[in-house]
């Protein structure tokens, strides 16, 4: 009794090829993005009168995360570890050049500093 026949392990064999290699073919990219230090709350336009880098700050605080406004776009942004988190806390309001993989509106970043 045969458990495979030869289209079963043809079969088999694409499952596992296409397990192995699309996930990186439909990875992201790495991208520069140039933009302003926004939070996601309030996008491009500050809710809060006075100081938009006390608005953003005080955004984040409460929960929202920090964003980054490109032209009329604005991307969430993926911020894992402490040091970008606090990079992005001292270029709050600013322009800034994040680099990191677009996934619809959010970033993953992998490096912020300031724009050129």
């Amino acid at each position: 009794m045969k458990l495979f026949t030869q289209k079963s392990a043809y079969l088999l064999s694409l499952s596992f090829l296409a397990v192995v290699f699309v996930p990186g073919a439909l990875a992201g990219k790495a991208e520069s993005f140039t933009g302003t230090v926004s939070d996601a709350m309030c996008g491009a336009q500050h809710m809060m009168e006075g100081d938009p880098a006390a608005c953003v700050r005080a955004c984040v605080q409460k929960g929202s995360k920090y964003a980054l406004v490109v032209g009329d776009k604005v991307y969430t942004l993926d911020a894992k570890d402490k040091a970008t988190l606090d990079t992005l806390d001292k270029m709050a309001a600013k322009k800034v050049t994040v680099k990191g993989v677009a996934n619809g509106d959010t970033i993953e970043m992998s490096s912020v500093t300031p724009a050129q």
